[in-house]
């Protein structure tokens, strides 16, 4: 389980070109199966990963408006791709790709989640950190009851400027 007691440090761990973090969640985003590399980058043993909230990676520099829109589209049964800045359980970092999927089972139910995770470009980073500060920012601002919907109108409001989808915000970055 999470160490409250974590802190995050400014170490980072940089993905290798050709890995792959694969990681599957029930239905509560309980992880059922972890590949090796994302046991490696995640710090944590399979013990302690299988079972626990997929959200025990969550680093703190991380908009909560992110993860509500992630869970509401994939939860709608559709793919969902972003940048994202994990929290390993020595408190380093480590960013990704990643490309989360409803798993949907033989009568087209959703029965679960695949991530899998990649070597993020490091231009489009840049682009996003700031993004993110300003959602963070906008959330911490709102206190915790109004924070997502504070993060969330600091996304539709770039959104809006910028004439993009979110998809196609995230791939033009």
């Amino acid at each position: 389980m999470k160490d409250k007691a974590i802190t995050p440090t400014r170490n980072e761990r940089v993905m290798r070109e050709d890995d792959f973090i694969v990681s599957k969640t029930d239905l509560k985003g309980r992880i059922t199966y972890g590949n090796e590399i994302f046991i490696e980058f995640s710090g944590y043993t399979e013990q302690e990963l299988l079972g626990s909230q997929h959200n025990i990676i969550r680093h703190p520099d991380m908009p909560r408006a992110a993860f509500k829109l992630a869970w509401d589209t994939i939860q709608a049964g559709r793919e969902f791709f972003a940048y994202v800045k994990n929290m390993s359980k020595d408190g380093g970092f480590y960013w990704v790709f990643t490309h989360i999927t409803p798993d949907f089972g033989p009568k087209g139910e959703i029965v679960g989640y695949y991530s899998v995770r990649r070597c993020p470009r490091r231009d489009a980073l840049a682009k996003i950190e700031p993004v993110y500060r300003q959602m963070l920012e906008a959330e911490r601002a709102a206190g915790a009851r109004d924070a997502i919907s504070a993060g969330t109108k600091v996304l539709v409001d770039l959104l809006q400027q910028s004439r993009m989808s979110y998809e196609q915000l995230v791939f033009a970055l």
